[in-house]
């Protein structure tokens, strides 16, 4: 890079000061925080995240030096929002995968709770029992109890957590009953996203080598 086009000292020492603030707000952010999903906390870490960028590239340009922060890669972040400034509603898309560890567990739960409410399988095809097998044991499970329900208690269901994201996305207006039940994730368009979690062991696996924990990821404020 030319000297010309060098960052000044004064727009380093500028960035430097925008870090500590942004730092000084995450703090306290984090002080302040009303629960494990609180919005104020993933805004400051986004923010604090960008001015640390900044100061990096900058530092860099200026002195050749670089710092030992690790900043979030661009390919984990979402295109930019081409949504509503004012959304009118809103689409919750939620992926959670669940490796079947125990099927013995599973399909005992299954039958407890056939055994409970036998009258409750009378509209479902004989095969389809807690008896017939992990795929019938499944629907079983899933039928009785909320999703979040599940994610709470899956191990008492044989499941092992994989990865999971929450997508909340803009749209212009609410769809019409009935409207996407066939295909719900067919129209998912990530430019129409609000704001992003993801939960994942491999945010686990970062964090024993670079110490910076961070697994649940907000892309947006």
């Amino acid at each position: 890079m030319s000297d010309a086009a060098q960052p000044t000292a004064a727009e380093v020492r500028a960035a430097a000061d925008a870090v500590k603030t942004a730092l000084d707000r995450h703090l306290q952010a984090v002080e302040r925080r009303t629960g494990d999903d609180d919005p104020a906390v993933y805004d400051a870490f986004n923010a604090l995240a960008a001015a640390a960028e900044v100061y990096d590239e900058l530092l860099y340009d200026r002195h050749d030096e670089v710092t030992p922060f690790e900043i979030p890669a661009a390919q984990d972040s979402l295109p930019p929002y081409a949504g509503p400034e004012e959304p009118h509603a809103v689409s919750v898309l939620i992926r959670r995968d669940y490796a079947v560890a125990e099927p013995a567990r599973l399909l005992a739960q299954a039958q407890r709770l056939a055994d409970l409410d036998p009258d409750g399988q009378d509209d479902v095809d004989a095969d389809a029992t807690a008896g017939a097998g992990v795929h019938a044991a499944l629907g079983v499970v899933f039928g009785e109890y909320e999703a979040d329900e599940i994610a709470s208690r899956h191990k008492e269901f044989g499941l092992e957590e994989g990865d999971s994201t929450l997508w909340v996305s803009a749209v212009e207006e609410l769809p019409d009953p009935g409207e996407w039940l066939g295909a719900p994730f067919d129209e998912a368009d990530p430019a129409m996203v609000v704001c992003r979690f993801d939960v994942s062991s491999v945010f686990d696996e970062e964090d024993e080598l670079d110490g910076d924990p961070e697994d649940i990821v907000p892309d947006r404020s």
